[in-house]
């Protein structure tokens, strides 16, 4: 159903930018559709480093969700007056346009309010109820809290086993000692980041997942750095789960996608119970509704959903292979910029193994106050663990300053940090 001003399902989408494709990938020509990166900071143009913790908005994300509460606002599924079919038509046009991005069918794709809650379904809704006591979950040091304290806690519930891959010295994922703890462990989910957001490694995750397969694992990736990155095919990777948010791929907040084999989805209990998830309800018991709306109770994020199909047409429009071009040659003149600065320690693989994430330290300066020095100067960077306290002991730090990179981001944003980090040294290490 066309829905009032917006586009039909195969209609022509603008491109993003004038002339912008991925044989003219210009980062310039992208911030002009990014109202946000118009404006000043401190007096100074914006320059916004921070995509990794989230994503700035491009007009027509912004647009598309004023026009869904403009034009079709209403609640899904069952209601039969124009505005409810309007938005029932948005809602599950975005599962199945969300499930073309990934290679997916449309019932593998569950809506939910982000990654952290993807995660938690799968732990919760499936491995609870499908391991038993003595089993072994097999994560990695490099996982962000999302993927980690959900296991730490289903563990500690069902007396299941919590073990963890350590990294090399370089911050990739140690293959041996995968291999080793496959063998002697046997472990029946093995949940691991696609890419680290804090070390920017990016992990074989088609080869871990074969092996871990074989091994008779349940495969589980927090794709959330990796999505709004790098090409993603489900089919390709031969992962069972695969988790990521809307919100760091130029989409709203408040929505979440958890891709899951029509297999693993059948298999798995509902997290949430109440409306929209059920089949029948007596007074003293209810069955479910087929996956994916058997993890989608209550009200779900319409208008979310609505807009992420704008952010995913403006992804595709440009490619994600171009996107992920842009992202290695930017990553690979800020590391070789940064190495310049004395006293500067960066963490994670060399350029060719990470995305576009560049964690690290300065000499003598907290991370905290190098930030601030750096918001002074118009360039936003985040400080602190990053929700990876586990990786941060295995550094030895407390903390580090991340820089993270997306398609709105060129070389100048890169030199203005590095001369930012210059006067931060100049002001608080005295050097």
């Amino acid at each position: 159903m066309a829905i009032p001003g917006r586009p039909s399902a195969g209609a022509p989408v603008p491109a993003p930018g004038a002339g912008t494709s991925p044989a003219s990938f210009d980062p310039a020509v992208i911030r002009r559709d990014f109202p946000i990166l118009q404006r000043q900071v401190h007096g100074r143009p914006l320059a916004y480093l921070d995509s990794a913790a989230t994503s700035q908005k491009p007009g027509a994300v912004i647009d598309a969700l004023a026009e869904f509460y403009r034009q079709s606002n209403a609640n899904v599924h069952r209601g039969i007056h124009t505005l409810a079919e309007e938005a029932t038509a948005a809602y599950e046009g975005a599962r199945a346009r969300t499930a073309a991005f990934l290679g997916a069918r449309e019932d593998e794709i569950v809506f939910t309010r982000g990654a952290t809650e993807a995660l938690n379904l799968v732990a919760w809704g499936w491995a609870l109820h499908r391991l038993r006591p003595g089993d072994t979950i097999l994560v990695t040091l490099m996982e962000h809290h999302s993927n980690l304290v959900p296991w730490q806690q289903v563990a500690a519930r069902g007396g299941f086993h919590l073990r963890a891959v350590p990294l090399t010295g370089d911050g990739r994922l140690d293959r041996d000692a995968f291999t080793r703890l496959l063998e002697e462990h046997r472990p029946k989910v093995v949940a691991l980041a696609h890419m680290s957001n804090v070390l920017g490694t990016i992990n074989p995750v088609a080869e871990l997942a074969r092996q871990a397969r074989q091994a008779g694992a349940v495969v589980v990736v927090d794709g959330a750095q990796s999505v709004p990155h790098l090409p993603v095919d489900v089919a390709e990777l031969g992962v069972d789960f695969l988790a990521f948010s809307a919100h760091k791929m130029l989409g709203p907040t408040g929505l979440g996608v958890l891709y899951g084999r029509r297999e693993r989805l059948a298999e798995m209990e509902p997290l949430l119970g109440g409306g929209g998830m059920i089949r029948q309800v007596e007074v003293e018991r209810s069955t479910w509704a087929d996956p994916p709306h058997r993890f989608e109770a209550g009200t779900p994020p319409i208008a979310e959903a609505a807009a992420f199909t704008a952010a995913l047409d403006y992804l595709e429009r440009l490619g994600m292979e171009a996107v992920a071009a842009h992202e290695r040659e930017l990553v690979r003149y800020a590391w070789e910029r940064l190495r310049e600065i004395p006293g500067l320690t960066i963490y994670g693989p060399a350029p060719e193994h990470r995305g576009g994430v560049i964690s690290f330290t300065v000499e003598g300066v907290h991370p905290h106050d190098l930030a601030q020095v750096l918001d002074g100067e118009g360039v936003a960077i985040r400080a602190g663990h990053h929700c990876t306290q586990p990786l941060h002991r295995h550094l030895g730090v407390v903390a580090t300053a991340r820089a993270s990179f997306y398609i709105y981001n060129d070389r100048d944003d890169v030199d203005r940090l590095v001369a930012a980090l210059h006067h931060a040294r100049r002001l608080l290490a005295g050097s």
